[in-house]
């Protein structure tokens, strides 16, 4: 497939940069997330969005005072409250790939007893929280302890109540498998048996409403918990799979059938504003788009940091789950096949041939090694004005080498991964769904700025 000069020479000089001898070093420090206050609204220019902040502001706060509240009048009278729930592997106990009528058996039944129990009186669940266990006990809290392991001082994963800590979050999966484990189950009983399971499904699906940013993005946590929590969420997945899960709720796809219209309604829009959303942050630099970043500031839009060694930087895992998803869209809009058209542009000249990352030994811990066929490698994180890989360590320091930050951290996050190049493999794909006129034109660029591919989508949108 063939490129134009400018382009190549985009790639080359991507590259060149990746594969500098300058000496590594210390090139910065973490910072911390700046407050999402009310304060901070004259920054907005509207005084329709500053009333529309306010608003939401507002009611997080009110909904977060009422959770409390819920969960102390059930203590009230108390000698001691029960233990905490367990925490462990919550997706693994809520499967959404069994067979269809695994979903009416018993122990279905047992995991969605579980799933209505703990909810959260704002709707939602907590994260890191086995569900094939006992119902919630009076009392008890919400959610498991997910404060973090290695607690520091100034430590940004420091929680600033420890004892309410994501009490209602869609990190790691939570509350979007949730609602649709409750969905499968619905499907296979009987509407008076299904009732319970469908109050709390609707319910949960108010929260994920509730929580949606002005902008059309989601926090990390709602109602709001302070700190990198209030951002806008893309780390694992967060931010897209509740957008995919308002598109199936509105299309009534996968159990999703026979809900109230006004539901699907407010599922297609809330999935309109979050592809709204995904489309103004993605990053520009250099004159043009490239990928996404973890997280963003509500307000300004900015990327921003979350835990310690997670800098506000360009992430090519998020950046691959960002563009599969605007690529599964019907019909896609010229602004997102654009997005989408820069996005797989930036992945492939950020690839990294032959090297490997993995273990060496005990004292050398994950490195990056040459390995001649090796598939094509990402670094998790590029500055945005440099595109060079970054790397982060507990103490905040930030790093242009790998082997410069702690052997914990070193071994315990995914500083290098192939998941990009299953978006590339998608765009391959969907080219022949969405542009496939522009496939016949033997050595035409697929990603050429002249406007033919996104006057493809306007012609597919309009159609």
């Amino acid at each position: 497939m063939k490129f134009p000069p400018s382009r190549l020479r985009w790639a080359a000089a991507l590259l060149l940069g990746l594969a500098s001898t300058v000496q590594s070093a210390v090139i910065g420090v973490n910072a911390p997330v700046v407050p999402l206050t009310p304060e901070r609204l004259g920054e907005l220019e509207s005084a329709d969005l500053r009333r529309a902040w306010g608003q939401y502001l507002e009611h997080s706060a009110q909904q977060r005072a009422a959770d409390k509240a819920a969960l102390a009048a059930e203590r009230a009278g108390k000698v001691a409250s029960p233990a905490g729930p367990d925490g462990g592997n919550s997706e693994k106990s809520m499967p959404l790939n069994q067979p269809v009528a695994w979903y009416g058996s018993a122990q279905a039944l047992l995991v969605a007893n579980n799933i209505v129990s703990f909810q959260t009186p704002a709707g939602g669940w907590g994260k890191n929280q086995p569900r094939d266990r006992p119902v919630r006990l009076q009392g008890q809290d919400y959610v498991a302890n997910s404060n973090s392991k290695h607690p520091a001082q100034g430590d940004f994963d420091q929680a600033l109540e420890p004892d309410w800590s994501y009490v209602g979050t869609i990190d790691n999966d939570a509350t979007v498998t949730e609602i649709r484990f409750l969905a499968k189950v619905m499907a296979q009983l009987p509407p008076e048996q299904a009732a319970v399971f469908r109050q709390s499904l609707l319910k949960g699906l108010d929260y994920v409403f509730k929580a949606q940013f002005p902008n059309g993005a989601w926090p990390q946590v709602w109602p709001l918990q302070g700190g990198y929590h209030d951002a806008i969420t893309l780390n694992d997945n967060a931010m897209v799979a509740v957008a995919e899960l308002m598109g199936v709720v509105a299309r009534g796809e996968q159990g999703f059938h026979g809900l109230p219209k006004r539901v699907q309604e407010q599922a297609a829009l809330a999935e309109r504003r979050a592809i709204e959303s995904l489309l103004a942050t993605q990053v520009s630099a250099q004159g043009r788009k490239l990928l996404w970043a973890q997280q963003y500031d509500a307000l300004s839009l900015a990327p921003v940091s979350a835990r310690n060694y997670e800098p506000a930087a360009l992430s090519s895992a998020e950046s691959a789950q960002v563009l599969i998803y605007l690529m599964s869209l019907p019909q896609p809009s010229p602004a997102v096949v654009q997005a989408v058209e820069a996005g797989v542009a930036a992945l492939r000249a950020l690839a990294i041939e032959g090297m490997v990352w993995g273990k060496v030994d005990e004292a050398q811990g994950r490195r990056l090694r040459p390995r001649a066929g090796a598939a094509q490698l990402w670094a998790r994180y590029y500055d945005i004005q440099t595109l060079k890989p970054v790397f982060g360590d507990r103490d905040k320091s930030l790093h242009d080498d790998v082997d410069d930050i702690s052997l914990e951290r070193r071994n315990g996050y995914a500083w290098y991964g192939t998941g990009p190049a299953k978006a590339l493999a998608a765009y391959a794909e969907w080219l022949k769904s969405c542009c496939a006129p522009l496939q016949s034109q033997q050595g035409h660029d697929i990603g050429r700025s002249d406007g033919r591919l996104q006057q493809a989508a306007a012609n597919r949108a309009d159609n």
